[in-house]
């Protein structure tokens, strides 16, 4: 009966467990003390050793930090990458591959900077492409962009207040100029209501009953002026709404209508004096921005010789004029305004400049002994022995050598460190014998290995809006003073003045007068002159939305010497036109600097000859420094398309619409 279930709990249970028990079984009658420590170890109940055993060990948070070594290559890699694509101004995908480099490194904090840099960039390119959709009238494009932005930098002032300004147009129903956005009226302007519908009018009366009866067929009492004649007039017109049937009454009657109010209109002969008199003036200001002081002086002779609108002021410190005159000649005034501000394009030069250093020497090779010296070693040893007569008989007396054993002492005085010299330091080659034994002793050798090698890149990056025409000028540099001239007010002799130059009453005045006699105080007059680059560009742009650009470029240095303690200058210049499609780059290069020195040592002739010249000392330096300047024009907001504008048609003295 026993067997079975036996059987049965071999079915059910798992090869796994099965495995485990056999091997605690095998651990158990190897090592019986293992109980013991299984017992002194809490361990739970269900959990077996072998479990228990198996279970790895918590990682820490360190190991969780530390990336593999395959990662970091690769994220150094993908950074590689990401640095390609911010050269080539995708800013987007550099942005992706940066974030992807610093995830797998998140160590290294160069990774999360060139990301935070990436983004900056992509979110203004996406700023300047909205910009250009907005001016070209492709709102949803620019709202698109700005919402591409506000999506990588949700925290953005600048993205936030364009897509404001964009609900206000599309609020307001319509993209108002600048100067419309800036522009206002002190008070509502007082407009005619006729009644609506078409009239005729086949009449032969005077000027006065003529205009009365026209008005009064629309609705509105007419009050005339004495210059209205009453001379008859035939006046005969079908099927015309006011607007018409007010302009061929002008014409007709030589005058023109000034409203009162809505239902009110006063007539007069046209005349100047009439419209000085009796023209309503409203009054408008215009904010030029951008604009010079020479071009809003042009506008206001626009506007008072052009328009006649005698009081036109321009204030130059707020950019604005401000303008007095009818609402016709305002309107038609703020016509022409609008296509000379919408009319001039802008331009967005990206400028880098990039300075490239190397300096490289390396100094190989061997020094052989420029001198030998040459001397007689009996003489040298008594000069020894005759220089240190106290240290030989203290090594006499102490029995350290006998009194004849020259080298013993010798060797004495040279171990003690008393008797040093460039003989003993360098070896000696002996020759001869007796008394005329003598030595050569050659100079110090010397072996080089210097290898020296250093290059340092310098990047700025200046951003430049112009206007279409207009220079603009970058420096880069120091300013630098240079003494022009100096003057005294003061003259070196001093006229004699009793008890001033001498002794007088006064001693301290004597002795003050001295200190000042023969001291001629200078002041020096200081010009400072600006160092470094100096580029002026003028951007152009074309119909075909080419760009051509006129580059000066004045490099100013140091150049080390100086006459009458006035420093010498170096300058170099560079100028040059160059037409180039929008978005494209031009380069400009400049060597400031290039040098090459080759020094060799050795022993002449020797040097020379083929094969052991390799073997003297050489010393090998180049240094060269290069400029590179990176323009790229970006035109931020395009001229209007060709052809002509409106006509702005003239009825007597006063423009009309």
């Amino acid at each position: 009966m026993a067997h079975p279930p036996q059987t049965r709990f071999r079915r059910r249970c798992p090869a796994g467990s099965a495995i485990d028990m056999l091997a605690a079984a095998l651990l158990l009658a190897t090592f019986p003390n293992a109980l013991f420590a299984q017992a002194a170890d809490p361990v739970a109940p269900s959990q077996s050793p072998s479990a228990q055993k198996a279970q790895p060990a918590a990682p820490t948070d360190t190991d969780q930090e530390r990336p593999r070594e395959k990662d970091r290559r690769r994220a150094a890699k993908v950074y590689l990458a990401a640095s390609k694509l911010f050269m080539d101004e995708h800013f987007e995908d550099a942005l992706l591959a940066y974030e992807q480099a610093a995830k797998l490194d998140p160590g290294n904090t160069n990774y999360r900077l060139a990301a935070e840099v990436a983004r900056s960039h992509a979110v203004t390119a996406l700023i300047q492409s909205a910009a250009k959709s907005r001016l070209g009238g492709n709102e949803p494009g620019a709202r698109a962009a700005l919402a591409r932005a506000l999506e990588l930098d949700p925290k953005n002032v600048e993205a936030t207040q364009h897509l404001y300004e964009l609900g206000d147009e599309a609020i307001s129903g319509q993209d108002r100029p600048l100067y419309e956005r800036a522009a206002g009226t002190p008070g509502d302007v007082v407009e005619l209501a006729p009644e609506a519908g078409l009239h005729s009018f086949h009449l032969h009366t005077g000027q006065r009953q003529l205009i009365q009866q026209v008005f009064k067929a629309f609705g509105i009492d007419a009050t005339t002026d004495e210059s209205i004649k009453s001379a008859p007039v035939r006046f005969d017109i079908d099927d015309a709404n006011f607007r018409d049937t007010k302009r061929a009454l002008a014409l007709a009657t030589d005058s023109f209508y000034v409203p009162l109010d809505a239902h009110h209109v006063l007539a007069a002969s046209d005349t100047r004096t009439n419209r000085q008199e009796f023209s309503r003036l409203e009054m408008e200001t215009v904010y030029l921005a951008g604009m010079k002081a020479d071009d809003m002086t042009a506008v206001s002779n626009l506007a008072k010789q052009v328009f006649s609108a005698e009081q036109a002021q321009v204030t130059a410190s707020t950019g604005t004029i401000t303008v007095r005159a009818p609402l016709e000649t305002l309107e038609a005034f703020n016509s022409t305004i609008r296509e000379l501000i919408d009319g001039q394009s802008q331009v967005l030069l990206d400028v880098h400049v990039i300075q490239l250093a190397h300096m490289h020497e390396r100094n190989t090779g061997v020094t052989p002994p420029q001198t030998f010296s040459a001397f007689n070693v009996y003489a040298e040893e008594q000069s020894i022995l005759n220089a240190n007569q106290s240290l030989v008989q203290q090594i006499i007396s102490s029995g350290l050598a006998a009194p004849g054993d020259t080298l013993a002492i010798l060797g004495i005085l040279l171990a003690s460190g008393q008797v040093s010299g460039s003989v003993f330091s360098n070896g000696v080659a002996l020759f001869g014998g007796g008394l005329t034994q003598s030595a050569l002793a050659p100079g110090g050798a010397t072996l080089n290995l210097n290898l020296n090698s250093s290059d340092s890149r310098e990047l700025d990056q200046i951003q430049l809006r112009l206007g279409d025409g207009e220079p603009g000028t970058l420096k880069e540099g120091e300013r630098y003073p240079i003494q022009t001239s100096s003057f005294s007010g003061l003259s070196g002799s001093v006229p004699s003045i009793p008890g001033l130059t001498g002794a007088g009453a006064s001693g301290s005045l004597s002795s003050l007068l001295s200190s000042l006699q023969g001291a001629v105080p200078s002041v020096p007059q200081v010009e400072y002159q600006d160092l470094g680059l100096t580029l002026k560009t003028t951007a152009n742009v074309m119909r075909n939305h080419d760009v051509a650009l006129t580059i000066e470029m004045q490099i100013t240095a140091l150049s080390g010497a100086a006459i009458n303690g006035n420093p010498i200058l170096n300058n170099r210049a560079y100028s040059g036109v160059v037409t180039i499609k929008e978005g494209s780059a031009v380069v400009v290069a400049s060597e400031l600097d290039k040098s090459e020195s080759r020094n060799i040592s050795g022993t002449p002739g020797l040097s020379e000859i083929p094969g052991l010249n390799n073997l003297t000392d050489k010393d090998v330096q180049e240094n060269y420094a290069t400029l590179l300047i990176i323009i790229t024009p970006h035109v931020i907001r395009g001229m209007q398309a060709g052809g002509h504008t409106p006509m702005i048609r003239m009825d007597g003295a006063g423009p009309a619409r």
